[in-house]
């Protein structure tokens, strides 16, 4: 069979909520695009349904002849779905997770950024800390929650069991949970939630009930999401480098489709907490 023109990869992207206002779809799309047009090459998105993931690689995506690499936007912890298109011989990039097995990816320490947000917050004076946790389905949501209990450990602070409450990174649960927080008899002084758009939700829900950000509650985020730049109080965030994870990612997948990378590829991007004024200190 002669050689298609244009070298040819998939994109997978696991569908949720507001799959197309999601500011980390969105941004690994926008860099994979980069590299897509510099190397010329086309890049395939394939959504798929994040209940089963028995049909996120099919017949079409596993044939070489046509698919030259699949590139992982995340993975919900299956490294199956990934050995299985490694076992046929078709080149994989995971992003957003680390792993431990000889598997290519690119990704951030979530867990390593979520200790230094609370840790930020245990220096205001907070001990009071709760969290509005991800999907910990995910790996990025269930590290951020990891790194959350340990920094509360390391500095020996105790967290009540109602102080972990789930958003699962959308809108209506992340409210939900932030309304159970804040209407705790001893409610939390400082909350981490493990992205900007539940961080918002805590501070709309604390507005409604009358609770000022930041004399009265602190606030963290993750993902430093331009959409938070017309919330009434900036928000304190960890900043994580998206886009450039999806260009690095369609950058080595062309790389290694045609053997000029040294396997496997295991890249750790850095973070970077970004200070604003949703975080005060604790009041005595």
């Amino acid at each position: 069979m002669p050689r298609k023109r244009k070298p040819t990869f998939v994109l997978v992207i696991p569908r949720f909520e507001d799959i197309f206002h999601s500011y980390y779809a969105t941004e690994v799309i926008r860099g994979v695009s980069l590299t897509a047009s510099r190397i010329n090459a086309d890049f395939l998105i394939h959504i798929v349904d994040r209940t089963t993931h028995r049909g996120w690689l099919d017949s079409t995506l596993l044939d070489k002849n046509y698919i030259d690499g699949i590139l992982f936007a995340d993975i919900d912890n299956d490294l199956k779905v990934v050995k299985r298109a490694i076992r046929v011989g078709v080149p994989c990039m995971v992003l957003n997770n680390i792993i431990d097995e000889p598997i290519n990816y690119i990704a951030v320490d979530n867990k390593k950024a979520a200790f230094k947000s609370v840790e930020h917050l245990i220096t205001q004076g907070h001990t009071r800390i709760a969290t509005v946790a991800g999907d910990v389905s995910t790996q990025a949501g269930l590290m951020r929650l990891e790194g959350y209990r340990e920094a509360l450990e390391g500095h020996d602070i105790a967290a009540p069991r109602n102080y972990v409450s789930f958003g699962d990174f959308l809108r209506t649960p992340a409210r939900s949970a932030a309304k159970k927080l804040l209407r705790l008899r001893n409610r939390p002084t400082a909350i981490f939630a493990a992205s900007d758009v539940m961080a918002l939700e805590v501070m709309d829900v604390a507005r409604e009930l009358m609770i000022k950000v930041p004399q009265e509650l602190s606030i963290v985020g993750f993902d430093d999401n331009p959409m938070t730049h017309g919330a009434s109080v900036e928000l304190t965030t960890v900043s994580q480098p998206i886009a450039e994870m999806g260009r690095l990612g369609a950058e080595k997948i062309f790389q290694i489709s045609r053997g000029k990378e040294a396997l496997p590829v295991k890249m750790t991007l850095p973070t970077k907490l970004i200070k604003r004024q949703s975080v005060g200190k604790a009041k005595k």
